[in-house]
């Protein structure tokens, strides 16, 4: 394939209230709609969105909110400059070719040498998914099954009818809040921890909020999981800086019963290549800490239980690779998402829904949290080309998937018209 052409638009889309993570927050997500033009005409668009914050904290506190997530758009700016006129093979030959000199611009524009990976990678997402859209218009290819390619392909050859969803709990939620998300029959709960404050006193509100949040939640049970009872992802989002500390927050857990909830712990260390966490007693994930293929196999050495794949955070073609590598390292996989808006969740609920069910959950396990982040989710459904469709809803704490989802592939393949429709005539 040669691309002759690129293009790009952008839309800031406000959270309905801040987004509270890493003892920091956000406000809005930028949406970045890349279109491509191939040398005989065909067009494709792709869709990514801004996560400064979660990709990388310098840059995010060393910057405005938008300036970060302008620095972020500079680099897909800088990687459409780079894909036009370059002969490609497929998706992830072009990523590969454009990922280091992305990442250099990168330290550039930011300034900082230690730029981690998931900032570059993120910023490529909207690029790599109008690729693979280019690709299947190229193949005729019309279904996810087929767009996976072939090496690909037995690890993600499961069909899940229920996607578990797991919304996330933000510091300091209201009790009637998660009340009124445990009524809907959701079964995860993706609890946030590492909250702002020195690690001492971290700690100690953390184990405060798990507590609070535990006094709710053990009072409601459920069908989907191996145990009856809801369970606890909790994300920590790399704020402990010592193995002690998580091993103080595990012993509370065992004291009070809430161990047992414990379905994994995402990302506790800043710096997890110095701890094995496989003498702690919960199943650890791995998430922004894996940049590359080769992490999957570190983490997994490290006694890490799962790997967080995300196709909408560190592009489609990683996410494929990641899996497999997962996979034969002997360690479950699940979906995470960034805030993302309906188009972004399908792409993430076509992997996710052809994973192996999750340990502890009868079913899949994704991260989806859209209706809390966004006041006019209702009218983003509505724009989905495929507004009516039943998998767009979660149903009892789960996405359940017919084989009509599957046979439409979640809608991923229809003209995403409300992002297609922002770009001029190609003249």
């Amino acid at each position: 394939m040669r691309i002759v052409r690129a293009d790009l638009e952008m839309q800031r889309q406000p959270f309905a209230k801040p987004f509270a993570f890493k003892g920091a927050a956000f406000h809005e997500k930028w949406n970045l709609i890349v279109r491509l033009t191939e040398q005989d005409g065909t067009e494709a668009v792709g869709v990514g969105g801004t996560a400064v914050l979660w990709s990388d904290p310098d840059v995010f506190s060393s910057h405005t909110e938008i300036g970060g997530n302008i620095l972020m758009a500079a680099l897909l700016e800088f990687a459409l400059q780079q894909a036009v006129d370059r002969e490609f093979v497929d998706p992830p030959a072009l990523l590969a070719e454009l990922v280091p000199q992305v990442h250099d611009y990168g330290k550039t524009v930011t300034r900082n040498r230690g730029l981690r990976l998931t900032f570059s990678l993120i910023a490529l997402v909207a690029l790599d998914n109008a690729a693979w859209m280019l690709h299947a218009k190229r193949q005729g290819i019309t279904t996810f099954d087929h767009l996976i390619p072939v090496a690909y392909r037995p690890f993600l050859a499961d069909r899940q009818f229920h996607l578990g969803l797991a919304p996330a709990v933000g510091y300091g939620m209201p009790v009637d809040e998660l009340q009124a998300i445990l009524e809907t029959g959701v079964y995860i709960l993706k609890i946030k921890i590492g909250q702002p404050g020195a690690e001492a006193d971290m700690v100690r509100k953390d184990i405060e909020w798990l507590d609070r949040i535990h006094h709710v939640a053990a009072q409601y049970n459920s069908p989907m999981t191996d145990s009856g009872k809801v369970l606890y992802y909790l994300d920590a989002n790399a704020r402990y800086a010592k193995k002690e500390t998580m091993a103080r927050l595990l012993d509370h857990a065992l004291k009070t019963g809430i161990h047992e909830h414990i379905v994994l712990i995402e990302e506790p260390f800043g710096d997890p290549g110095e701890f094995d966490v496989g003498d702690l007693p919960a199943r650890f994930a791995a998430d922004e800490s894996v940049q590359t293929v080769e992490d999957v196999g570190t983490r997994a050495d490290q006694g890490y239980g799962a790997i967080a794949v995300k196709p909408a955070g560190k592009t489609l073609s990683l996410a494929f690779r990641m899996v497999r590598a997962a996979a034969e390292a002997g360690v479950p996989s699940f979906v995470a998402d960034n805030g993302c808006i309906p188009l972004l969740v399908e792409w993430n609920k076509n992997v996710a829904a052809r994973l192996p069910g999750f340990p502890g959950i009868r079913g899949g396990l994704i991260e989806s949290n859209g209706p809390e982040n966004y006041g006019n989710w209702a009218d983003l459904l509505a724009a989905y080309p495929i507004p009516d469709a039943p998998w767009l809803t979660p149903e009892s704490g789960a996405f359940v998937l017919n084989e009509a989802y599957y046979r439409h592939s979640g809608g991923v393949f229809h003209d995403p018209v409300p992002y297609s429709r922002m770009f001029r005539t190609s003249s």
